[in-house]
């Protein structure tokens, strides 16, 4: 199979998907010979061969018939002699360019290429002087479009390249179906080789076959009613190509689930126990983990599924005792399925305590000195995501949407595209997203970018993130930015690490259209509400208030994790007390760490230094009256927390980097309840710095504007601690779980948000 690329092979948009011709082509690998024929450079194709939905060719004819590869092992090469015969003659692109800058309305296009020299023309006369200089040079050219011209090597054209490689190869014409869908095919299906023009072609390219036919030239070309790769597989019917296969293209898969949302993230919606008398499930009692509010999403009675992981001793557990699906709670959720991908120990400690913590991890959050990679954790990783995917597969109705949520579950949407193309597909970015740079430090960078592209929508938490993966796309693929919008004001734009003036809202790509938008993560604002004005919370404050006998109380509350700064911070409150004696028995730090997963090695070493230095501090400051850091390595129940929020003066929140950061929210939420005064000094690089205006910003790379910072926050005055934590409140109370939730679902299935206040 001789094929184009864009438009014929790569389906027009997803609504032609081209599933069923890939699987055809990788079920019988063996016995169909696949060529690219595309007028693309070669660089050009490279992420497509990262795709693994997309079948890799045997052979590449690219820069429209002027480069010949054939596949070498992971790579390609040039069919030699072959190749420098056919470019024999070639001047090189800076001569052409020379002379064609004389040509007023001959614009250069700077794309890549090699054997191949593209230009637009704006009128006739361009384009007939374009022609005598291809002329001139003994070259031939190639008009498409009535705007593109391409200078090529003499003799050179698709057609004549593909017909030419058959014969090097020992191909056998006979068995040859080319396929197209713009004018510079013309050339594949003048060559008496089976052809198919497939529907959404240009008309010219219609309009050329069907006057070969009026003259009498009676080729064996298709005009296909279906678009894309739809119409190459109506072709392979029309040229009886399948009984040479032994049987008829694959099918559709047909929609096998009843789930009009489907939420996939690794954990499950509830905590599971098995004891004696068997399994007991109960929902997570914190409400403000990433579990309650996807869980929000089906508190209307929506029907949906959600796909996540259950530890089990096999991949293949006994199906008596071990229930694929189970409802999540029939009363809260009454239409609400987990549908479990049963993963052992062992899956689960590579595919996320290791590949997951440790080679992608500290590149999202640019720890790159910490990243470790193997290429066979990748391939395990990679084997996980596609249980994922069929299991969403299998569980979700004709044209349903599909939340996919976070990073561990980056393949998925390849695999599911390729299962399911009806299905709407959007993907929440729940941590950072890095730079360029460092993102492309990943081995397997083009097939991630490739999967995420197969997605309707990717959201993140702020407009940063979203230029980063902007950025980090067109370093991978050539695409195109469709609409952009203004940050200001909603967003902090300056001033700020992570600001950004614009964020892009639309692009487009070699898989279709992606949306794209920043939607930071609310929380249950109620929820917080009704805790704060119980008894138990308030009591609980007044105990802490007596326990610091009128000193200002700083609070740190984090997950143990490098990222989140745990050493900095407390070498910085060091130096506070060093430099600020007179804060001395004044102050007390409460801090708050919550242990990493079981097993997580990488953490220990991190647990250990911040171990000694709390040690250290507490040795060389107290005092009999005043011990200044109160250290607490343990996960305390969220309603225990809201004593700490109001009765703390400052929360002190400095991570190194935080994909948002839900504790700053949530101190803001409880302060709101009883308006007790309090101040957030908040790191510049968490998500949510961008978002909450009031915060006290802080370098936490910079230990010296750390102690600032902190000293600042301790010594602002009433007046001006409530008016910053009013501009705190007004956004934290406006933008809650279900706001966001709605933002997001509402932005993917289409209706774009023009403003981060409008929702």
């Amino acid at each position: 199979m001789a094929t184009d690329l864009d438009g014929t092979f790569l389906p027009p948009d997803k609504l032609h998907d081209g599933a069923q011709l890939y699987r055809l082509l990788l079920e019988h690998r063996e016995r169909i010979a696949l060529i690219f024929v595309t007028g693309r450079g070669f660089e050009s194709i490279l992420t497509l061969l990262d795709d693994p939905a997309i079948p890799m060719p045997d052979y590449i004819i690219a820069d429209v018939g002027g480069t010949l590869l054939r596949r070498q092992g992971d790579g390609f090469a040039p069919i030699l002699p072959l190749q420098d015969e056919l470019t024999q003659g070639w001047p090189g692109r800076e001569q052409i360019l020379a002379l064609a800058r004389q040509i007023d309305g001959l614009h250069f296009q700077e794309v890549p290429q090699e054997y191949q020299c593209s230009f637009t023309f704006e009128h006739e006369s361009a384009r007939l002087q374009a022609q005598d200089l291809a002329q001139s040079l003994g070259l031939d050219h190639l008009v498409s479009a009535d705007k593109y011209f391409d200078f090529l090597p003499r003799g050179v054209s698709k057609g004549n390249s593909l017909m030419r490689l058959l014969s090097n190869e020992g191909l056998s014409p006979d068995k040859v179906l080319t396929a197209g869908d713009t004018l510079n095919d013309l050339s594949l299906m003048r060559t008496g080789l089976k052809a198919v023009v497939v529907g959404n072609a240009e008309k010219a390219l219609k309009d050329a076959v069907l006057q070969d036919r009026m003259n009498g030239l009676l080729r064996p070309v298709h005009l296909a009613r279906a678009a894309g790769p739809l119409g190459i597989l109506e072709a392979i019917r029309h040229h009886a190509f399948h009984r040479l296969l032994g049987l008829a293209p694959a099918e559709t898969i047909a929609p096998q689930g009843d789930a009009e949302l489907v939420m996939v993230y690794h954990r499950q919606p509830f905590d599971e126990t098995t004891t004696d008398s068997g399994v007991t499930r109960s929902l997570p009692k914190s409400p403000n983990g990433i579990l309650p509010t996807l869980l929000g999403c089906f508190a209307d009675g929506r029907e949906g599924a959600w796909v996540a992981w259950s530890l089990q001793a096999s991949r293949t557990p006994d199906a008596a005792v071990f229930e694929q699906k189970v409802w999540v709670d029939r009363d809260l959720y009454p239409n609400l399925m987990a549908c479990r991908v049963a993963l052992t120990a062992e899956d689960v400690d590579l595919f996320y305590k290791q590949f997951s913590k440790e080679a992608l991890w500290p590149v999202l959050f640019s720890f790159p000195e910490r990243v470790t990679f193997n290429d066979a954790h990748w391939q395990h990783f990679c084997e996980i995501n596609r249980l994922f995917a069929e299991t969403t597969a299998a569980a979700t109705q004709e044209g349903a949407t599909v939340w996919i949520h976070d990073y561990n579950l980056w393949m998925v949407p390849s695999y599911l595209r390729a299962l399911r193309p009806d299905l709407h597909i959007c993907f929440f970015h729940h941590t950072a997203f890095p730079g360029a740079d460092i993102f492309n430090m990943l081995p397997w960078k083009g097939q991630i970018v490739a999967s995420l592209l197969k997605c309707d929508y990717v959201g993140f938490h702020i407009p940063r993130y979203v230029e980063n993966f902007v950025d980090v796309v067109r370093s991978n693929v050539n695409c195109s930015v469709l609409s952009k919008t203004s940050c200001a004001p909603d967003w902090l734009t300056y001033g700020c690490a992570l600001g950004v003036e614009e964020m892009t809202l639309q692009l487009q790509t070699p898989y279709g259209l992606v949306g794209v938008g920043a939607h930071p993560v609310g929380i249950d604002n109620a929820r917080i509400a009704q805790l704060v004005k119980t008894e138990r919370t308030q009591q609980g404050m007044r105990d802490l208030l007596a326990e610091a006998r009128g000193r200002k109380i700083v609070l740190s509350v984090e997950r143990l994790d490098y990222v989140k700064g745990p050493i900095e911070k407390m070498q910085a409150f060091e130096r506070f007390l060093e430099k600020h004696p007179q804060w001395h028995e004044k102050v007390i730090m409460l801090n708050i760490v919550t242990p990493a997963a079981t097993g997580m090695v990488i953490y220990e070493q991190t647990r250990e230094q911040l171990d000694r230095i709390v040690g250290r501090i507490n040795g060389r400051f107290a005092s009999m009256n005043w011990t200044p850091v109160r250290y607490f390595y343990r996960s305390l129940p969220f309603e225990e927390l809201m004593a700490f929020y109001l009765a703390s003066d400052v929360a002190w929140i400095t991570p190194l980097r935080d994909g948002l950061n839900l504790v700053c929210k949530e101190y803001v939420s409880a302060k709101s309840v009883d308006q007790t005064p309090g101040v957030l000094v908040l790191s510049e690089f968490a998500g949510a710095a961008v978002e909450l205006k009031g915060a006290i910003l802080t370098n936490p790379h910079d230990e010296n504007n750390l102690v600032q910072m902190l000293e600042a926050g301790l010594s602002l005055s009433t007046e001006e601690a409530h008016y910053k934590m009013r501009q705190l409140q007004e956004r934290v109370l406006s933008y809650g779980v279900k706001t966001w939730s709605e933002d997001f679902l509402n932005s993917a299935r289409g209706q774009t948000r023009q403003s981060l206040g409008k929702v």
